[in-house]
């Protein structure tokens, strides 16, 4: 089954529903979760030519709570599989569902992800993707191999089993949006499940790599989304993720890469302080929305 997550993107949602339905391994059944309860996005799922439920919801989940929302349905639906995806992207091709399942079955896998990539420049990684001690932007760098385990890009594509979701959960409804991946992400690494990216299919998604700004000359990279309503979810849900088992080790790492940033890199302390600030709220899980802050 898919599950897909929109928010006031009803164009961008058609585009995508339009390459999930013509699947070469056809989709069983698809689950829309509508954030912003939109009639005519109702009217859209409705058309679809394959079996379809739109779940409209009144109330804002986030994506994090969208897709805890939807995988809890396809479960409910009996789904052995559950491809994530959100309103933003797309499949590459028709035969994306088929190679992830391939995939899948070939490694062994509960999980698995495509690469994510830019949506208008296909080459070029959606966000950077690092491989050792060295940071890819490109897919032509990621070589002809055919899998690359214990590394995948969660929701955008993704390719998750019952049992995995059994074991791991689903997101975490506080952290609305920003991270949540990274969270889930957390999960399946310490539950030793197998997992992995599929090297030979791809998902198109607008271009996050912006956001990553390198450091230390390009041997480091920091994030820094310039909407100051991103940067709170981003950094508040860092401090969240960085307290949690499995994450804490890069602690260290952190306080350098962000220091070096604010200080060095943009000489910005009150930006410093701004981050402090809000991995402090997520560290103390403060979860309040951006104007509801303690």
């Amino acid at each position: 089954m898919a599950v897909v997550v929109t928010h006031k993107r009803r164009e961008l949602l058609a585009e995508s529903l339009k390459v999930i339905a013509s699947q070469s391994r056809p989709v069983d059944h698809l689950i829309v979760v509508d954030n912003a309860n939109e009639s005519e996005v109702a009217d859209l799922v409705r058309d679809q030519p394959i079996e379809a439920t739109y779940l409209g919801s009144a109330h804002n989940l986030g994506g994090a709570g969208g897709f805890a929302l939807g995988m809890l349905h396809a479960l409910s639906l009996g789904a052995d599989w559950v491809w994530l995806a959100d309103d933003d992207g797309r499949p590459e091709g028709s035969e994306v569902l088929a190679t992830l399942l391939d995939c899948a079955r070939r490694h062994g896998l509960v999980e698995v992800s495509p690469v994510v990539c830019d949506i208008n420049e296909p080459d070029q990684l959606a966000f950077p993707l690092r491989r050792g001690v060295v940071w890819r932007r490109l897919r032509s760098e990621l070589g002809d191999e055919d899998f690359l385990p214990g590394i995948a890009s969660l929701f955008n594509g993704a390719l998750i089993s019952a049992k995995a979701v059994d074991v791991i959960g689903v997101p975490d409804l506080r952290l609305f949006v920003r991270g949540d991946e990274v969270e889930v992400h957390r999960r399946l690494v310490r539950s030793g499940l197998p997992f992995g990216t599929c090297l030979q299919t791809a998902y198109l998604h607008p271009n996050g790599a912006a956001e990553f700004k390198p450091i230390l000359g390009g041997r480091m990279h920091t994030q820094y989304p310039d909407d100051p309503v991103k940067r709170y979810f981003t950094y508040r849900n860092r401090g969240y993720l960085m307290s949690q088992p499995g994450m804490r080790k890069l602690l260290p790492q952190e306080w350098i890469r962000f220091s070096w940033f604010f200080l060095v890199t943009r000489r910005d302390p009150a930006g410093l302080r701004e981050w402090f600030h809000l991995r402090s709220l997520g560290r103390h899980e403060q979860f309040g929305k951006p104007d509801q802050r303690p």
